[in-house]
């Protein structure tokens, strides 16, 4: 049995949270991983997203190509949240709970945002015109 988080559902096929965070691990720069699903309004399932800590080695444009390359369609993320450090649990898991409800909102949220942007095949900075793009099913995922 999966524990909450382990897995979700997108585009009518499961994705694994592990197997997404070992390929987005291989990208230079990136120290640490959580990959969990996010509610998109108007979808079904729920969407890739990756919280991760990085170094000055990172480009968002090299994490990109992995991800092309490393996983199918529906398993890459569709949000990439960079954080200063990730929380852990007591059992030293990290903490998904928190960055699911927070999701992708640029308005609330400080972390640098980015979003794969499916007409230039490539992750974009998030913002909030983007955003409300998004929820209002204006941009094809």
């Amino acid at each position: 049995v999966d524990r909450i988080g382990d897995t979700f559902r997108w585009k009518g096929e499961n994705v694994a949270t592990s197997e997404v965070a070992e390929v987005i691990s291989s990208a230079p720069g990136v120290e640490e991983v959580n990959v969990y699903g996010v509610t998109i309004p108007g979808t079904d399932g729920r969407a890739g997203m990756a919280a991760i800590v990085t170094n000055d080695d990172f480009d968002i444009d090299a994490l990109g190509r992995v991800v092309e390359e490393g996983l199918a369609s529906y398993a890459r993320p569709i949000f990439v949240r960079i954080l200063p450090q990730m929380e852990i649990t007591g059992t030293f898991k990290h903490r998904k709970v928190d960055l699911v409800r927070e999701a992708y909102d640029p308005a609330t949220l400080t972390d640098p945002l980015y979003f794969r942007d499916p007409e230039k095949g490539r992750y974009v900075p998030l913002d909030v015109g983007i955003r409300e793009r998004i929820d209002s099913g204006q941009v094809r995922l």
